[in-house]
């Protein structure tokens, strides 16, 4: 071929050409691990913007979003799904735990004991009252006194103050201006005595042998009123209303025969029962009624009973 012309193609050696298939090859590589790195580095970004339990290198949990501190409701919480709206966190005072180093636990309320049950018999021992009161009414005090049997767990003055109330209520006996009531002082003599006996001595004292009223009722013996425990305590299945109402109508009952009034019934239909009807044994229609008289100062009584 003549010299100084070309055909277009220049003729490499071997080796040159080797040489030049080595430089494309290292190009490549290059190119190829670049695009790799920069996938893996946006992989590890995303996740780390997207994971809320992201930690640091050395293991420490990442800081939670503040939408989410303090305590807040995030999205799709309880408090959403109730219907309500996400309050802002409230202030914390200076100086307390925040709530994720929650306090000492407060220790729970104790439960109410629940009451003695009433003793069903007793030794037959009387702890009088060393109270004494004021007269009530307009008639000649009748001194009174009041004793409980020992181990009932009723404190004699605090039973002596609740019968002093009931017998100078204007609802009761004193309405009518013959009677009067005093609580003895004491060593002072009286003309009767209360005693709150337990179910079995108020039965050997009353001398009950009725089936159904045994260990049931009271009664006055002589010039004893005698109260039993389970009455005082618990009131009757048979009267609507609080035990303190109950009580008055014992006092009240057995004080109206001490007194001289008989056993009375039900004067109709939907009226008070009188004071002296025997309710522990049912009401016959009446409405449960402690007092002998109303507000109204009417003597509140039904038949006698033969």
């Amino acid at each position: 071929m003549p010299a100084g012309h070309s055909t277009g193609r220049s003729r490499l050696s071997p080796r040159a050409q080797r040489r030049a298939e080595r430089r494309k090859r290292l190009r490549r590589t290059f190119i190829l691990g670049s695009a790799a790195l920069v996938a893996v580095s946006a992989t590890a970004y995303a996740m780390a913007t997207g994971d809320d339990a992201a930690t640091t290198a050395d293991g420490r949990p990442v800081a939670a979003r503040p939408d989410q501190q303090d305590g807040e409701a995030s999205e799709g919480s309880d408090a959403a799904a109730q219907g309500g709206r996400r309050s802002p966190a409230p202030a914390r005072p200076s100086g307390s735990p925040s709530p994720q180093q929650p306090s000492s636990p407060t220790p729970a309320a104790p439960s109410p004991k629940p009451s003695a049950p009433v003793p069903v018999s007793g030794p037959g021992t009387f702890r009088a009252s060393g109270a004494s009161g004021t007269a009530h009414g307009k008639g000649p005090a009748l001194r009174w006194r009041i004793e409980v049997e020992e181990g009932s767990g009723v404190d004699p003055d605090s039973a002596a103050r609740s019968v002093e109330a009931i017998l100078g209520d204007p609802r009761g006996w004193t309405r009518d201006p013959k009677y009067g009531f005093r609580l003895a002082g004491p060593g002072e003599p009286v003309d009767f005595t209360v005693k709150i006996a337990t179910p079995t001595t108020t039965d050997r004292l009353c001398e009950v042998v009725t089936p159904e009223l045994i260990g049931e009722t009271n009664c006055r013996a002589g010039h004893t009123v005698v109260v039993n425990l389970k009455r005082w305590q618990e009131g009757s299945p048979q009267f609507s209303g609080p035990v303190e109402e109950y009580r008055a109508l014992i006092v009240n009952h057995e004080v109206g025969h001490e007194l001289g009034h008989d056993h009375e019934t039900c004067p109709g239909p939907d009226k008070p029962a009188p004071a002296m009807m025997q309710q522990i044994k049912g009401l016959l229609g009446c409405k449960s009624n402690a007092w002998p008289f109303d507000a109204d100062g009417t003597y509140l009584s039904g038949p006698s009973v033969p």
